[in-house]
């Protein structure tokens, strides 16, 4: 028997890395899952290995035309929402004085506005005492080179999970915020990093991180789980930072 057996999950960005290993960990327990990406061939390389009990969505989180489509589509399939990780986002690291406008907009765009019209738009499907988690990043509270916007954009994210836990406490919905600290995922590729730099990269970073490697997307599928789950139960409003010690010593 599965921790999610017969619930309905909608995972945006789920198509790849943290998203993808939370799919694949919630399918494992036994959950019907709904993945969301911008890329129709990522989704197909996702579902051949989630199988049957996923299906994908292909679309813009920070689009409302395409969260309306999404909560069509789900409403169609299910008719519900028990579990829903509003975890799409992207990263463009700069300096402050290198920022363009471009690179603020997206951040914005798709880890503000993305979480907020995901979470918002799928109340009406979400059952009552379903769990929403948010998945923000420790670059929330901790200074990091060249991610100033992205760590304002990660700051919001965090501020709705405690806003909404509150907003929501009367349909004993539970809202919580997942903070990565760095994970070993294809977003590493698209941060401007050479691959022949990639490793150097992974490893310097290893050096700063308490337990002495960065994480695994597995990992942050577990702590997940357990906020999605009944394991979970009483927990509501938090920041669950998986992140190896980087942020916590």
């Amino acid at each position: 028997m599965g921790k999610l057996d017969d619930k309905v999950a909608v995972i945006t960005g789920g198509s790849s890395g943290i998203g993808l290993a939370i799919a694949q960990r919630f399918v494992q327990e036994g959950a019907r899952v709904v993945i969301t990406g911008r890329r129709q061939e990522a989704l197909s390389d996702a579902l051949a290995v989630l199988g049957e009990q996923a299906s994908a969505f292909q679309g813009d989180v920070s689009r409302r035309d395409d969260v309306d489509r999404l909560y069509a589509h789900v409403g169609q399939l299910y008719g519900r929402i028990d579990v829903l990780i509003a975890n799409a986002g992207v990263i463009h690291p700069a300096p402050f004085e290198a920022v363009t406008d471009e690179q603020y907009d997206s951040q914005f765009d798709i880890n503000v506005r993305g979480v907020f019209q995901t979470t918002q738009k799928a109340l009406p499907l979400l059952s009552d005492g379903g769990a929403i988690v948010l998945v923000s990043s420790i670059a929330h509270f901790k200074a990091l080179e060249g991610h100033c916007v992205y760590a304002a954009a990660k700051a919001a994210v965090r501020s709705f999970a405690r806003s909404w836990a509150h907003d929501l406490k009367h349909r004993s919905i539970r809202v919580n915020c997942l903070s990565p600290g760095p994970v070993k995922t294809p977003i590493i590729g698209k941060m401007g990093i050479a691959e022949e730099h990639q490793d150097a990269f992974e490893a310097g970073l290893g050096e700063l991180i308490p337990l002495g490697r960065m994480g695994r997307p597995e990992e942050l599928a577990a702590a997940a789980l357990f906020l999605a789950s009944s394991e979970g139960s009483f927990v509501t409003g938090i920041d669950l930072c998986v992140d190896g010690g980087l942020g916590q010593i």
